[in-house]
C-alpha cells in the first residue's frame, strides 16, 4: 500500500476510535485503541519508534519518538490538545524529515468531531 492508502485506513481507524470513546481521555488510551483497529485490519505498525538524529557526521539518540509508524511509510503523531498549534505541525514535519518519510497525520482526539482534529502533513523530501 502507498502512503495515501495507508492514510485513508488510519483516518478511518481514528474516526472509529473517536466514535467509540469520544474526547477527554489520555493520549495513551487512543494510541492503544488505534493500534487495535490496525490489528483488526492486519495493517503493520510500530509504536514509540525512536528517531536517531544525525548532525555533521555524528549520530545520536536525543529521545524523540514517533508515536506510530504504519507500514514503515506513514508517521502518526497523536495529540489530546485543546487545539492543534503550529508547533504540533512543525513537530510532525521534523519527524518526517528526520525519518525520511513523505507523509504524516497529526491526530487530535480532543475534539467533538474527529474530522476537525486531523491534519495531513507532507514532507517534500
Amino acid at each position: 500500500m502507498n502512503e495515501n492508502e495507508l492514510s485513508r485506513i488510519a483516518i478511518g481507524a481514528a474516526i472509529e476510535v473517536h466514535k467509540s470513546l469520544g474526547p477527554g481521555l489520555l493520549e495513551s488510551v487512543y494510541k492503544q485503541c488505534l493500534a487495535r483497529e490496525l490489528d483488526l485490519q492486519d495493517v503493520p505498525y510500530q509504536l514509540e519508534l525512536p528517531i536517531n538524529t544525525r548532525y555533521k557526521g555524528i549520530e545520536f539518540d536525543i529521545g524523540y519518538r514517533i508515536d506510530m509508524m504504519i507500514s514503515d511509510k506513514l508517521v502518526i503523531e497523536l495529540k489530546v490538545a485543546e487545539k492543534i498549534l503550529p508547533v504540533h505541525e512543525a513537530q510532525l514535519l521534523s519527524y518526517l524529515r528526520l525519518s525520511k518519510r513523505k507523509l504524516g497525520l497529526l491526530l487530535n482526539f480532543n475534539v467533538p468531531v474527529m474530522k476537525s482534529g486531523i491534519r495531513r502533513i507532507v514532507n517534500n523530501l
